[in-house]
């Protein structure tokens, strides 16, 4: 069975940017094409209230 996730990417101001629908059969397969998303912007994966994932920036201090 398929999920649907959402991929926010969120700006250096911490807001959304932009949000993409990602369909997976389970968390695992939903982190990694949210992960192909990440260009400039950490990748918040979120299905419904629950956060599964964060992704930063390949730029970014913490990565």
């Amino acid at each position: 069975m398929t999920t649907g996730y959402y991929a926010y990417a969120i700006g250096p101001d911490g807001h959304v940017q932009s949000r993409v629908v990602i369909f997976g059969h389970d968390d695992e397969e939903a982190k990694r094409l949210a992960e192909q998303l990440v260009d400039g912007h950490d990748i918040e994966l979120w299905q419904g209230a629950r956060k599964v994932a964060v992704f930063p920036r390949h730029d970014s201090p913490t990565s």
